[in-house]
This record gives structure tokens, C-alpha cells and sequence, in this order.
């Protein structure tokens, strides 16, 4: 369809605009509406006369065809249009400036912003909102609507656009951040977030400004705050009690400050130059978490009551976010502390160097599984383990303590090869613990008459052990291996024995150190394998850290690491 080119509007779309269920008058600025052809079915007298055509003349053509043209007028191909782009795709869009064909004929640069909508039953369409821009003093809106408040349809996105950002992230200082972006400088030049700790403190987290498109965060407006007064009426002291939301400016602290609170208020102000300030209270359904103000300084106009009721329900969706961040976190804390307190310390053998790691996932809900073991068996010789419970969270953490324990006594009252003491391990497990599942590597290393270290080791599901000589070869012990833990699967599980090379160094690890979304188990097995060999050389520690740092992928997943390095010449001497 070409501009000139016009389709009449289905008549039950024209009876819901007739019955002033797609009236656009309310919204306050220039909008008009397309149904899903991307055809125009509603327009608000605000934007024929911005366009310059009559609603005859704009209802019933394709939106684009019509109105959409390049930097020089031309006609603009579809696939060069981010607003049919994001229409087809059914999402949100905004953009700063384009260019519309005026009706009569001159180009006419305007800033828009795109929603989409259903219309009934008859599919979804979009709500478009254009505003003028002043070429002659760049390309912002023009003075005469810069200072006036969001029309419903902004407040709305904005409202969306905060939920959508700040539930994402579980955070805290990173939905901090998203939500200084959202309101700067959309709503303020200014933004200042007062937090309360946990031990019931206040701390000024963020000092912002928005020096045009730029956040400049003020430290030095930052930093812990006096306590909150009980009885104060000054407007920061009743948000941070979750009293009430308040206007303030200046004038608000220029008498004799009640408390400290009033005389850092003050401070604020007159650093600043506020002259205009929306302070509410950032409250959960549990607990008041702090207060948020918003600050207009070069910004013209002040704050109204409509204004202040939007920063109230911004003020809201930031607290369920930092609120279920702080629970996150605490579980974190939780998980990490059980996990650190299970996993147990290395013992020492003369001869042998070992170290060991733990990494705790980014996501608490991933935390819990992982472990590792050392210890000495009843003849002398050294039991290794490394081990991955099926599950993550306390649970998982907590199933690992016990598949520990049931190994070490198994291990030490039967004085049996790897394989046997796995395979009662195997047939107990469901019987003694609630762990449904588990992968373990257990291996006996035990010193020759000759000197030569032997390991012994069964593999039930897990990632094989990588050894690796002091001249950098690299060589994964695949034999031994069996099913996992818990699978009611009772078969005899194999052996597997090698003399390990002086100066080696084995690595047990967990699959979180290799396995990625969406890569394949061979590209982290192969990544590991070519660190490994190029560390080789570094002392143990180093090795381990390296490791750690060059392989592991971005975290999804908790860590455990056991490194173990023979002495040069085979003997019990230290390297």
C-alpha cells in the first residue's frame, strides 16, 4: 500500500471508535492508533494538528507508508524502520527523533514512543505518542512541554520499564544503579537513596546527578547518617519511619534542625542547589528499607502531588526488589557459611603438597552441592575425594555433609579398595540419607616400597581427574568409571591404578569448572586440559588460582577444586 492509498476500517473497529473505546483526547499529547496491518484506526486532535492532516486523512492508511520518511525526506524502507521493526515485533520502542512527512509536504522531526495493545478480539496493535522537537536549540522536546509532568501513557511505561528492571537483578547494588538510571534524568537532575542496614542504620547510598546525559555519582555526599528520630515531622526523618511521602524544597530545613538528619538535609540542599525535592519512603511489606528523593535543580519547574504519587510507586517496586535481594543474599550468606563449616581441613602428608578451593555460585539457589575430602585411612595411606550431590540450596548442603561422613567411616572401618567402599556407599544412600542422587571420584594414593606413588581410584558419574606432568603433559584418568550415586542400579564398580610421575599434579574438580550453557562438556575439558599443562610449572598455589581464574566459566554453578602435587624425585621430599 502507498501513502495515497487508503483501506477502509473494518466496520467493527469503527464502531469502537465511534463508541470512544480507542479515544486518544484523555492522553494529553499527539497519539494515534494502528491495528495489527500497522494501519491507522485513531487519532487525538493533538496530532492532525501536529501533522497537519485531518483524521479523514490519516484513519485508514498504512501509519508507515504514509508518514515514515528518511534524514531526506525519502521514502523510508520498512526494514530501515525501527518503529515497524519493533510493531511486527510486538514490543515497547522509543526513539528520540525521526522524520515524519508534515501534510504539507515539509519534514517534520519528531520523537516518539511505541506500545503495543490488543484490541478486543480482533488481534494487537499499537499506541504511538509523538512529540515535537525544536531544531532550532537541538533536539529535545520543545521548551513549552519540558517542564510538564508525564502524560499517563509515560508514567506507565516508566512504571513497567522499573518493575521489569529492578525484579531482574537480585543485586542490591546493581538494582541501585538501574533504578538511578530509570529516573535520571527523566523525572530529576538529582537522585539520593538513604538505605537502612540491617543493624538498623542509615546510610546515604547514593548521591547522583545527571549532568546531561552523564550520572555523576557525589561520594562525598555519602556515608552513614545520624539515627532516625522518632517524633521528627521533617519530611526525610517521616519517610525513613515509612510515615509519609513529602514535597520539600530548601525553605523545608532552613529553620533550627530537630536532629541530625535535618542538618545533613540542609547540607544536601545547599550543595546541590535543590529547589525542588519528592521524598518517599522505600518500604516492603515487611519493613521500611529507606527513602528515596528526587531532586530538581537546573531542572525547571517543581514537583507536584501527581508527580509525588509516581515517585511513591517507583519508591514501591524498588522496595519488593531490594527486598527479595536482601533475602537472596542472606540466603547466600547462609548457604555459603554451612558449606564453608562442612568442608573439611587438608590433612598433611609428608611428601605431598595439596590444596584445596571453593567457589560459591553467583546464584544462591545454586550454592550447596559440592565437596571435598582428605583424609588419612587406618594403614597409612591417603584417601581422596571429590564429590557433587544432585540438588543445590541448604539441602543439597547438608546431603553433602552426610555422603561425607558415610564415606569416611565406610573408608576407614573397611580398609577395601575404592570400588568396594564405593559400592556400599551406593547401596546405603537412599536407605541413610536424603540425597536422591551424587557423583563422586575416590581414590587411594598410597607410597611403594620403591618410592613410586600409586593411585587406586573409582569414578561413580563424575568428571574424570586430570593429571598433569611437571613437563606439561596433560592427561585426563578416564579408566574406572561407573555409574552415579542413588541410581538403584547395584553392579560391581572397576578399579583403576597408575604410578603417578614425580613432580605431577593431580586436579579433582567439579563439573562447574568445565560444564557451560549452551557449550559442549568437550570444550571444558579441553580448556582445562590446556591451562592445566601450561600452569604446570607454577607452585601449587599459583596453580590452583590461575586454574581457577583462566577455566572457569561464568558462573552458573558452585566450584570445589583439590590440587595435588609428588614430590620431583618420588620420595617424601618437599618441592
Amino acid at each position: 500500500m502507498t501513502g495515497q492509498e487508503k483501506t477502509d476500517v473494518p466496520r467493527e473497529r469503527s464502531e469502537e471508535i465511534s463508541n470512544g473505546r480507542l479515544t486518544l483526547e484523555a492522553i494529553g499529547v499527539a497519539a494515534y492508533a494502528v491495528d495489527d496491518q500497522g494501519r491507522i484506526i485513531a487519532v487525538n486532535a493533538s496530532a492532525t494538528r501536529l501533522l497537519g492532516r485531518s483524521a479523514d486523512e490519516l484513519i485508514g492508511h498504512d501509519a508507515h507508508d504514509l508518514l515514515h520518511r528518511g534524514p531526506s525526506g525519502q521514502s523510508l524502507p520498512a526494514t530501515q524502520c525501527s518503529m515497524r521493526q519493533a510493531f511486527h515485533a510486538g514490543r515497547p520502542a522509543q526513539a528520540d527523533e525521526d522524520y515524519f512527512a508534515h501534510g504539507d509536504g515539509s519534514l517534520l522531526p519528531l520523537s516518539w514512543m511505541l506500545t503495543p495493545y490488543a484490541i478486543g478480539d480482533h488481534g494487537t496493535g499499537a499506541l504511538v505518542v509523538l512529540h515535537g522537537l525544536d531544531k532550532a536549540h537541538g533536539t529535545g522536546p520543545v521548551a513549552d512541554q519540558a517542564a510538564e509532568s508525564l502524560t499517563d501513557l509515560e508514567r506507565l511505561s516508566l512504571l513497567a520499564e522499573t518493575t521489569t528492571k529492578l525484579t531482574s537483578t537480585l543485586d542490591v547494588d546493581e538494582a541501585l544503579r538501574r533504578l538511578v538510571a530509570l529516573v535520571l534524568p527523566r523525572l530529576a537532575d538529582w537522585v539520593v537513596i538513604d538505605l537502612i542496614t540491617e543493624a538498623d542504620e542509615v546510610w546515604r547510598t547514593s548521591v547522583v546527578q545527571a549532568d546531561g546525559d552523564v550520572l555523576v555519582a557525589h561520594e562525598d555526599l555519602q556515608g552513614p547518617m545520624p539515627p532516625i528520630p522518632e517524633e521528627s515531622p521533617m519530611p526525610l526523618s517521616r519517610a525513613l519511619r515509612g510515615v509519609a511521602s513529602t514535597l520539600a524544597g530548601p525553605e523545608t530545613y532552613r529553620g533550627a534542625p530537630d536532629s541530625g538528619i535535618a542538618v545533613e538535609q540542609r547540607r544536601l540542599f545547599d550543595t546541590t542547589g535543590i529547589h525542588s525535592a519528592a521524598i518517599a519512603p522505600i518500604r516492603s511489606t515487611r519493613d521500611v528499607l529507606g527513602a528515596l528523593t528526587l531532586g530538581r535543580a537546573r531542572m525547571p519547574g517543581h514537583f507536584t502531588a501527581a508527580d509525588l504519587s509516581l515517585v511513591e510507586d517507583i519508591a514501591r517496586r524498588a522496595a519488593l526488589a531490594l527486598d527479595n535481594a536482601r533475602l537472596y543474599q542472606r540466603q547466600r550468606a547462609v548457604a555459603e557459611t554451612l558449606q564453608k563449616h562442612l568442608l573439611p581441613q587438608m590433612p598433611r602428608v609428608p611428601g605431598l603438597q595439596m590444596t584445596v578451593r571453593y567457589l560459591p555460585a553467583p546464584d544462591a539457589s545454586q550454592v550447596g552441592g559440592d565437596w571435598y575430602d582428605a583424609f588419612t585411612l587406618s594403614d597409612g595411606a591417603t584417601a581422596l575425594a571429590i564429590g557433587d550431590v544432585v540438588g543445590h540450596d541448604l539441602e543439597a548442603a547438608a546431603g553433602m555433609a552426610q555422603v561425607r561422613n558415610m564415606l569416611r567411616a565406610y573408608a576407614w572401618s573397611q580398609q577395601d579398595t575404592p570400588s568396594r567402599v564405593t559400592e556400599r556407599l551406593d547401596e546405603a544412600i537412599h536407605h541413610i540419607t536424603d540425597v536422591a542422587m551424587a557423583t563422586l571420584v575416590f581414590a587411594r594414593l598410597a607410597q611403594t616400597s620403591d618410592g613410586h606413588w600409586r593411585l587406586t581410584w573409582t569414578n561413580a558419574g563424575h568428571p574424570p581427574p586430570l593429571l598433569v606432568t611437571h613437563d606439561g603433559l596433560a592427561e585426563y584418568l578416564t579408566d574406572g568409571h561407573g555409574l552415579l550415586l542413588g541410581t538403584g542400579v547395584h553392579l560391581p564398580r572397576p578399579d583403576a591404578t597408575t604410578l603417578l610421575p614425580p613432580g605431577s599434579t593431580l586436579v579433582l574438580y567439579t563439573d562447574g569448572l568445565v560444564e557451560a550453557p549452551g557449550e559442549p562438556l568437550d570444550e571444558g575439558l579441553r580448556r582445562l586440559r590446556q591451562h592445566a599443562a601450561a600452569l604446570a610449572h607454577r607452585r601449587l598455589p599459583s596453580f590452583t588460582d590461575q586454574l581457577l581464574r583462566r577455566v572457569r566459566p561464568p558462573g552458573h554453578d558452585d566450584v570445589a577444586l583439590l590440587a595435588l602435587r609428588l614430590p620431583p624425585g618420588g620420595g617424601t621430599g618437599d618441592r
